[in-house]
């Protein structure tokens, strides 16, 4: 019988097709589904998840970044496979990234948005002629052009500063701006510091909407990690309506803000479950898919969009759909 060398070893052909066969059974490390986040306390549950454990050992790197701007631009430079955007600036990436898909609903905005002004100025309409901070995104965009619209007036009656989330607190401070859109930490901080609400986005019912959107490619090449994704989120969730001060608790070293705040920052929103999220994505609610039409509509009006895209296409069930959580 012929031997082969390999290694410094001898080695039977049979023991040789054993050992690749081995080799072929193994599958080759996977490299972690990134996903990013920004400062919206919406996306507090994925890291919650990751707190509590239920990403041990799988390949998933929850990524926080300052802006939903920096998320688009990571997803745009494929530093990321997925995020958690606004329907809006989902909307808006997937004009040009045609491979985007929305596979979960985190959170619809029910007052966690808000303009706050300087304590002088009474009403939106105060605010003509004044200087408005508004992250350059196509949320900043949007939420500034309805808030005026539902007062009778439009951007070209205020002046827009950008600033980046990360900037909001420190310019209305320094009377850099009069008035800030923002969210999150900035929110909390700056009405504990006297800022008046002028608008939130319970004025604008259902408008704000914020998901989880992953790339096809990512789909097709990670099913099974997304699924672990979507199921950890949504077990985190449910950790957190049964047990919202332990889970308050855990949230705040990492967002900088006490656990009642956090509490606080929750009450601004809701947050559908499983079967709520597959009414909504699937369309048996129509909700979800009437209130993109309106946003695309108002986008292209505001030119923060070229044109309109099939809100449709870029709805994807399946993940919420296999969840056994």
């Amino acid at each position: 019988m012929k031997f082969l060398r390999a290694n410094k070893q001898w080695i039977s052909p049979i023991g040789l097709a054993l050992v690749l066969a081995g080799c072929l059974q193994q599958s080759p490390p996977s490299s972690p589904l990134r996903i990013a986040t920004n400062l919206w306390p919406g996306y507090e549950t994925l890291y919650l998840a990751r707190s509590l454990g239920y990403y041990k050992d799988k390949p998933i790197k929850i990524i926080e970044l300052p802006s939903g701007t920096e998320e688009v631009r990571a997803y745009r430079n494929s530093n990321i496979e997925g995020a958690g955007l606004s329907i809006d600036q989902a909307i808006a990436l997937a004009q040009t990234q045609k491979d985007l898909k929305i596979i979960a609903i985190v959170d619809i905005s029910n007052g966690g948005d808000v303009i706050l002004g300087k304590p002088e100025i009474k009403s939106i309409k105060d605010l003509k002629g004044k200087k408005v901070g508004v992250e350059a995104t196509a949320l900043g965009a949007f939420f500034i052009a309805r808030a005026l619209e539902k007062n009778g007036m439009t951007p070209k009656d205020v002046q827009i500063v950008s600033l980046e989330l990360n900037e909001h607190e420190r310019a209305y401070k320094e009377g850099k701006v009069d008035a800030v859109v923002t969210f999150g930490r900035p929110r909390v901080k700056l009405l504990e510091q006297g800022a008046r609400l002028l608008f939130d986005s319970s004025q604008i019912p259902g408008e704000i909407v914020d998901t989880i959107v992953v790339s096809q490619k990512a789909i097709n090449n990670s099913p099974q990690t997304i699924q672990d994704l979507i199921d950890g989120r949504f077990r985190a969730l449910e950790y957190f309506k049964t047990n919202p001060k332990v889970a308050a608790a855990m949230i705040a070293p990492r967002t900088q803000v006490t656990p009642e705040q956090i509490l606080n920052s929750f009450q601004g929103m809701t947050q559908p479950n499983l079967k709520e999220n597959l009414s909504l994505l699937d369309q048996s609610n129509p909700s979800l898919i009437k209130g993109m039409e309106k946003l695309i509509a108002v986008m292209v009006k505001n030119k923060i969009i070229a044109e309109p895209i099939d809100p449709a296409s870029i709805l994807d069930t399946r993940f919420i759909k296999n969840s056994k959580i």
